[in-house]
């Protein structure tokens, strides 16, 4: 038992030699200056045995041939524990062997690879320099803390001028490749002020500290460069570009120098056909309307039974129209509206338009006290996009108001793009619900909880806070159901009770949930794939399959914000080579 469990002990160690050069040493002494004389001495001790049993005088009681029994036991066991010692020496010999070989191949510096001075060209990985250089910089800004607050300001000087250079040799380098001849340098000789001022500052507790301060501060800096990116994107939103700015206007001048004869649209008589398939598109940018008109109708199966209601603003109506007065969508239907016409759309029966005219609603939209930095102003943009003021923006809560004659009709946003006929969408049955849409809650996000706010009773006793969001973009709505429900009601309730804004904070989609509220179809999401413009881990093969793409979010298509990878299924429905468009500069 004693040498198999010797055995054992000595397997394990054999591993632990393969890890320590020291250890090894060490194991040599005890194996060569203890167990070898204890297995000595063992035998030594049998073979007393054997030679005082050989004149013990209790033999002489004993037969001759029970003498002669014990003295040819004795020499047998005695020759077998001989022969598993050296059965054991043999072993021992080989996992020795074994240890020292593997102990050869351990890098023993690798021991110390935390270390701010590793020797990093013994372990070469790539970039390993440009880390190098990083690393050396973060202890040398701790060092000059450390170095003046204790009066060593020779030391202090000379690492404040090392870092420097490395900073200079550094520069925007992200890769070793970009790093010029002379960083070798400029890590050695910050290797070299870097070990004098360990020698002579090095404080466990004090590094710590700094460390500690420099990571909040570098925390604290990343929040407000995330703050003040928030606000500049979201700028960004809001602006129009020049060039289609230059479009608009071009087109305006162009539409009022025609006669009236000449602004006429054809095949008006479809306008209210319930029998086609009808689209309400609500925008003021001409692009991005001619984009979603262009590419429903390319992939369209029966162009000549589409119909396309555009409703616009007063300053972009004589460019809306003119566009497609010169870029008809082939045997399609069009008509563009301007909102300001729609007499029936005043104060009185709206509340979003009696809201505007409150003094308490004119202070929060355009009170003066504008924030003067970046970062304060970030969150407080957002609620002030001109979109959300816009009534082309609430008009789709209006929808059997503009169309009376209409059954069914689909709205689409302007930053969408269609990928394939639509027509399947009108053959989907809703189930006796008003509107059919794509729903975007996961396991933990976009329910209603992220919408609505869940502490006011109004919210908390009416709908359930794990409810499924859905977007809007592209929806099917049954407008006969919808006047059997009186949804436009049910909108008009829930906007007069957020006149202080405590329900929701902005847009249309909150007031959406609210109102369709249980009258919502979920429709394959593979109708409606969402997230162009912020998210940039969409598959490939989503975009691919989906019938309509959103650029939903900061990052639209037209903008130069825009996703680079997700752009062109936009731009191909862009004639670029058109005299305005060429004209006014808008380029891929």
């Amino acid at each position: 038992m004693a040498i198999r469990a010797g055995r054992s002990a000595l397997v394990a160690l054999a591993f632990l030699l393969a890890a320590s050069p020291c250890l090894q040493a060490r194991v040599d002494q005890l194996y060569h200056g203890r167990q070898v004389s204890d297995w000595s001495r063992q035998l030594n001790f049998e073979l007393q045995n054997l030679s005082s049993s050989q004149n013990d005088g209790r033999h002489l009681l004993a037969s001759p041939q029970e003498i002669a029994h014990r003295k040819l036991r004795a020499r047998t066991g005695v020759r077998k524990k001989m022969e598993v010692v050296q059965q054991d020496d043999e072993a021992l010999v080989k996992l020795e062997n074994t240890g020292i070989e593997r102990s050869k191949a351990v890098d023993s510096a690798v021991l110390g690879k935390y270390s701010i001075w590793r020797r990093e060209n013994e372990n070469e990985k790539a970039d390993s320099r440009v880390r190098q250089m990083r690393d050396q910089m973060i202890m040398a800004r701790i060092y000059s803390v450390l170095a003046k607050s204790r009066d060593k300001l020779d030391l202090y000087q000379e690492l404040l001028a090392r870092l420097k250079e490395s900073q200079r040799s550094l520069g925007e380098a992200t890769a070793d490749a970009e790093l010029p001849k002379s960083a070798l340098e400029r890590i050695k000789a910050m290797g070299q002020v870097l070990s004098k001022a360990r020698d002579l500052l090095y404080d466990c507790k004090a590094i710590t500290e700094r460390l500690r301060a420099m990571l909040l501060s570098a925390d604290e800096q990343v929040r407000s460069l995330k703050k003040q990116s928030t606000f500049l994107s979201q700028l960004a939103a809001k602006t129009i570009p020049n060039g289609i700015h230059c479009l608009s206007m071009r087109l305006t001048i162009d539409y009022y120098l025609l006669s009236p004869e000449k602004r006429k649209f054809p095949n008006s008589e479809n306008l209210e056909n319930p029998d086609l398939y009808h689209y309400a598109l609500f925008s003021d940018n001409v692009l991005a309307a001619s984009v979603v008109v262009n590419s429903t109708i390319m992939n369209a199966k029966e162009p000549e039974k589409h119909v396309f209601h555009l409703v616009t603003d007063k300053l972009n109506f004589g460019a809306m129209n003119m566009w497609f007065l010169l870029n008809p969508p082939g045997d399609a239907t069009i008509h563009v509206e301007n909102v300001d016409d729609f007499k029936w759309l005043n104060s009185s029966y709206c509340p979003v338009l009696k809201q505007l005219e409150s003094a308490a609603m004119k202070e929060y939209y355009f009170k003066a006290d504008r924030p003067k930095t970046l970062t304060a102003g970030s969150s407080n943009l957002k609620y002030r996009n001109p979109k959300y003021l816009s009534m082309l923006n609430h008009l789709r809560f209006y929808l059997p108001q503009v169309y009376p004659k209409l059954n069914k009709i689909l709205f689409l946003d302007d930053d969408i793009v269609v990928q394939r006929d639509l027509t399947g969408l009108w053959e989907v049955d809703l189930n006796g619900n008003v509107n059919g849409a794509v729903e975007t809650c996961g396991e933990s996000f976009h329910r209603f909880d992220k919408y609505l706010n869940f502490s006011n009773p109004n919210i908390s006793q009416n709908f359930d806070p794990n409810a499924c969001g859905w977007a809007y973009g592209m929806n099917m709505f049954d407008l006969e159901e919808w006047k059997r429900k009186d949804i436009t009601g049910i909108y008009h309730k829930w906007q007069n009770m957020n006149e202080n804004r405590l329900l929701w904070k902005l847009g249309t989609l909150p007031p959406g949930l609210l109102t369709f509220y249980k009258l919502t179809h979920p429709l394959d999401k593979s109708w409606h794939v969402l997230g162009l413009g912020y998210n940039p881990t969409i598959e490939r093969s989503e975009i691919d399959n989906a019938a309509v793409i959103h650029y939903n979010g900061n990052m639209k298509p037209w903008l130069e914000i825009a996703m680079t990878k997700y752009r062109p299924y936009w731009t191909k429905y862009i004639n670029y080579e058109h005299p305005y468009i060429h004209g006014c500069k808008i380029s891929q």
